[in-house]
């Protein structure tokens, strides 16, 4: 699908109707599209919430030519947590899946991202490019230095996801410092074909979109995927250390802020 970007505004949600309309969306995606739940979900209103919701920004796309009346009008979104304000809130939601005693020790500007997710009618590339380069502002603004938060493969059938979660412990494991692990009682042991028997190809086609996307930009995973039956999801905790990016994808975050003569 070819987006006019000029119908769009990405911003951070500023009114009831904007954080109404991320949770509806939230609702066709992770339970009408991949069959979550949860305890805070309104199946009645469909919306897709959770105790998180009031204390995180909200980013959004928003198609302007739709009817926010309806709360139809938000087709992207981005849920964001600084860690001073999760701090202020007593825990990160990756808190309920990992360890995150790492992160926390190193004493660096945290970042969690989560619930990413497009309209079905608006994927393929251009949406999630224009939510992208807002999150760089963002990450600017506020001096992040390490961006994390869980990505999830559909399902929870470990056997047929050992492809791509191999590779990832293989290839893009965490640097100790920063290397969260998940919780034990959802612990799940990623190294599950040997390095040497791994197809690169084969793995990357198994990979969701939105982890490639990280991965190309220098991201890592934490110890250990987390089986999240609720949700129906298999999740990895993906992050990204700003400072060790490489050049070129520094300049995603950079070059929108150099000085001009």
């Amino acid at each position: 699908m070819t987006l006019d970007t000029t119908q769009f505004q990405v911003r951070l949600a500023v009114s009831e109707t904007d954080l109404l309309a991320a949770e509806r969306l939230r609702y066709r995606v992770f339970v009408e599209e991949l069959g979550g739940d949860g305890p805070l979900v309104d199946h009645a209103g469909r919306f897709e919430r959770d105790e998180f919701d009031p204390v995180m920004d909200h980013l959004i796309l928003v198609d302007t030519t739709r009817d926010a009346a309806a709360l139809d009008h938000v087709v992207g979104a981005y849920r964001l947590l600084r860690s001073d304000r999760a701090a202020a809130f007593g825990r990160f939601y990756c808190d309920g899946e990992y360890d995150l005693g790492p992160l926390r020790a190193s004493g660096r500007r945290l970042l969690e991202l989560g619930r990413s997710c497009v309209d079905a009618d608006y994927r393929g590339g251009t949406a999630m490019f224009l939510l992208w380069n807002a999150l760089a502002d963002y990450v600017l603004d506020h001096g992040v230095e390490v961006l994390f938060g869980v990505a999830s493969f559909h399902g929870t059938d470990v056997e047929a996801l050992k492809l791509p979660l191999s590779w990832l412990h293989h290839h893009h494991l965490a640097p100790e410092p920063i290397r969260v692990r998940a919780l034990p009682a959802h612990y799940q042991r990623m190294d599950l074909i040997p390095a040497e028997a791994l197809d690169r190809r084969a793995a990357m086609v198994a990979m969701p979109a939105l982890i490639k996307a990280y991965l190309r930009l220098g991201g890592f995973v934490g110890d250990g995927a987390f089986i999240d039956q609720a949700f129906n999801t298999t999740d990895v905790c993906l992050l990204m250390d700003t400072a060790a990016m490489s050049e070129r994808h520094k300049g995603f975050y950079t070059r929108k802020h150099e000085p001009r003569a």
